[in-house]
């Protein structure tokens, strides 16, 4: 089955998906953040086969998510180390974590706590306001125009609708 790109779509979740919304990839960038980054190793923990890993590896390697990086020279050996931009896919993966234990758990509470380590205290992952630092949710904020907005596919019906709406004065 061939998978449509979403690469040319004006949405930023469509381009962002179209890279990351496979669970293998979101797996292997979880546990990349967290300190497994040898390719055998990653196979071993999530039980991929070594033909999806390399290509989902080699993918995210492209897209500049990831680097390889040597770490040992006799025999070569290289493994994988998050970029600026997959660095910054950790607060996709705590938000869908969040979501995860909050409504996937089967009851059994959460696999993992997260710890904050600059104040010392278990947390839960939250977005956030970055100019007030209030909650953000569904219930108080609104999408509005952006200088790449456009009327397109993925965006047919959507995008007149944020195009219509006016940022309140």
């Amino acid at each position: 089955m061939t998978r449509t790109s979403l690469t040319d779509v004006a949405c930023s979740i469509a381009r962002a998906t179209d890279l990351f919304a496979d669970a293998w990839t979101a797996l292997i960038m979880r546990d990349v953040l967290m300190g497994v980054t040898r390719f055998d190793d990653i196979a071993h923990d999530l039980g991929i086969s070594r033909k999806v890993l390399a290509a989902r590896l080699s993918r995210l390697v492209e897209e500049g998510v990831l680097r390889r990086e040597r770490y040992q020279d006799h025999p070569p050996r290289e493994h994988y180390v998050a970029t600026e931009k997959g660095a910054d896919l950790y607060p996709v993966l705590l938000a869908l974590m969040r979501w995860g234990d909050r409504w996937q758990s089967g009851g059994s509470g959460p696999p993992l706590r997260l710890h904050h380590v600059e104040c010392g205290h278990d947390t839960e992952p939250v977005t956030v306001c970055a100019r007030c630092g209030g909650a953000l949710t569904v219930d108080n904020t609104t999408h509005l125009p952006g200088p790449g907005g456009r009327v397109g596919p993925g965006t047919r019906v959507v995008g007149p609708l944020v195009a219509g709406r006016r940022q309140a004065d």
